[in-house]
């Protein structure tokens, strides 16, 4: 099993100011030894931020998305390149938000999942199922179909080098979570596809992770399964006290 991924995405929340003084917090109340992997999931404008205050620390940082383009006329847009230059170690790729409310596709996220891996960055891959995908018991295909259209073109000769977050919609920001089992289920599903795209070795290597409503107080039990290797936090990774008991509930 893995060593445990604590992915915190902020989402669009804390500028520059704030999120510094939060990292600065953070680094402090730190437990040692640290009983996961932590990144924080920032908004662009506040990665350089958190580049700073957490630049001797053993906490990385990343983004919530990258362009699939390199360079060029693409306003907006901001490239996995640029990313790397301020020492960004992650990038978050076809989040569901992202998918919801900006059109992105399983193709979209391929592309960009390559494209981060060009410029060195690690892409967390995120799939899940809406609701009545899982009541019509096609959770599983569902998912698995993503994952075979976004990284059908993708090489992964590092197991290092890819991250993939089931996040179940019905489970985002309602309270909702999966259980343990649904995640182990996932997670098994999940590994089995990376076993017959990458070999067995890759497989069971890549980290998997576990997103929706993930909590202090049920962040060990999903994390506790052996195709569970972390998770990706949202509205719990806001508040520090939160942060720090999930990590202390992990250890």
């Amino acid at each position: 099993m893995a060593r445990p991924l604590l992915a915190l995405n902020w989402k669009l929340n804390k500028g520059p100011a704030e999120a510094a003084r939060w990292a600065q917090h953070l680094v402090g109340r730190l437990p040692e030894p640290l009983p996961a992997d932590v990144a924080v999931l920032a908004p662009f404008v506040s990665l350089q931020a958190l580049a700073d205050a957490l630049n001797l620390s053993p906490v990385t940082w990343g983004s919530q998305d990258v362009s699939e383009h390199e360079k060029g006329a693409y306003t907006g847009e901001v490239s996995a390149a640029m990313l790397a230059e301020i020492c960004c170690k992650y990038a978050v790729i076809g989040h569901s938000e992202r998918r919801q409310y900006h059109g992105e596709s399983d193709e979209t996220a391929g592309r960009k999942v390559k494209a981060a891996q060009r410029a060195g960055l690690i892409p967390i891959l995120c799939v899940g199922e809406a609701l009545d995908i899982r009541e019509d018991g096609r959770a599983e295909s569902h998912t698995l179909g993503q994952l075979d259209v976004a990284l059908r073109e993708v090489e992964v000769s590092d197991p290092k080098d890819l991250v993939i977050a089931y996040e179940p919609i019905w489970a985002i920001g309602t309270g909702r979570t999966a259980t343990p089992d649904d995640a182990e289920t996932m997670g098994v599903a999940m590994r089995g596809f990376l076993n017959g795209r990458y070999g067995a070795e890759t497989a069971a290597k890549v980290r998997l992770l576990y997103g929706g409503s993930v909590k202090p107080d049920n962040i060990a039990a999903l994390c506790g399964r052996q195709d569970v290797d972390g998770a990706l936090v949202g509205g719990a990774s806001l508040e520090l006290d939160s942060v720090v008991a999930m990590l202390d509930a992990l250890a």
